[in-house]
């Protein structure tokens, strides 16, 4: 019987997941053990406390995994991988694949097959799948430089156009909302906050924001229509380059457009930041496919735990 472990790597938890050949036996999550934000043993507390939890629920030893696949921010970064290879050569048994974390999420999408994925959370990304096996991208350069479409841009754009909209004289109730979020009581002390440094966490806006929306606020149901146009922009970008690679590649000089599939909290659950990306990019590619719901990126580092002998190549 071959077992295989599954690790997604973020910034602030990691998920895990344990199957073997005939599907998923348990999961769990930690706190994060990427390098780069947790110190080594906190970093390995959680580690070891994710496996003891894997082991109790299936009754699967660690030292019987045929292979594990992890997929992580920064696997280019030595700090990462290096304390990754050690941590898990001296816990877990097998073979040791490390990816990035938009190469599993593509995986889960399209199972080393062609295609485009947008990537929306608190950060945003896009990310596509050549004929060659490359990858592509666009955004991702983080808050200050991208992440379009993000809970970040959302939550940042949704007060600079709440503040527009009080100079316009327009009516919105984003401003009350903050305030009331935030619990502070006066606008003096929500201006003072928002340009506070470091900054507060505009992502956790996101909620208040889709709540004014869905009320009918006319400034926040602009600044979620805005947003999903300007990541439908990457998307479409991506969408042109995948789909060229795969004309040159083909021997008629014809070939489909690749689908398009969705993973993180915002394609989930803010739907129209989705609605208006998938319109968006219609209006250029009419007849593109479209994937309902998310992927989950663990179900990609599953798929190439269990499929090993795609190669990993990023492109650019």
């Amino acid at each position: 019987m071959a077992f295989f472990l599954a690790l997604d790597v973020g910034g602030t938890k990691t998920d895990y997941l344990l199957a073997d050949e005939s599907g998923v036996l348990c999961r769990a999550r930690t706190g994060t053990i990427k390098r780069m934000r947790a110190d080594a043993s906190s970093a390995a507390a959680n580690l070891d406390q994710a496996l003891a939890e894997l082991t109790a629920k299936s009754g699967v030893s660690m030292q019987a995994i045929t292979r594990t696949c992890i997929g992580t921010a920064g696997e280019t970064v030595p700090l990462v991988t290096d304390w990754l290879r050690q941590a898990f050569s001296v816990r877990v048994s097998g073979e040791l694949l490390l990816l990035g974390d938009v190469e599993i999420a593509l995986d889960a999408a399209f199972h080393g097959r062609l295609g485009v994925l947008a990537i929306a959370g608190t950060g945003s990304n896009v990310a596509g799948r050549r004929p060659d096996g490359s990858i592509v991208t666009a955004g991702g350069w983080g808050p200050e430089l991208a992440d379009q479409g993000s809970g970040h841009r959302i939550g940042h754009e949704g007060l600079r156009a709440a503040f527009l909209a009080r100079d316009e004289g327009r009516p919105t109730r984003l401003i009350d909302a903050v305030l009331a979020f935030w619990q502070l009581p006066s606008i003096e002390l929500l201006v003072e906050a928002a340009n506070a440094r470091p900054a507060p966490d505009f992502s956790r806006l996101t909620e208040v924001i889709l709540d004014c929306a869905r009320q009918g606020d006319a400034v926040a149901n602009e600044v979620l229509r805005r947003q999903g146009e300007e990541l439908a922009g990457l998307v479409r970008l991506v969408v042109r380059r995948v789909h060229a690679a795969s004309v040159a590649a083909s021997s008629s000089g014809k070939a489909e457009l690749p689908s398009v599939a969705f993973t993180g909290s915002i394609m989930e659950k803010v739907a129209p930041v989705r609605e208006a990306l998938v319109t968006d990019v219609r209006s250029e590619f009419p007849t593109i496919h479209v994937r309902e719901g998310v992927v989950d990126p663990l179900l990609g580092a599953l798929w190439r735990a269990q499929n090993p002998a795609l190669p990993s190549r990023q492109g650019c």
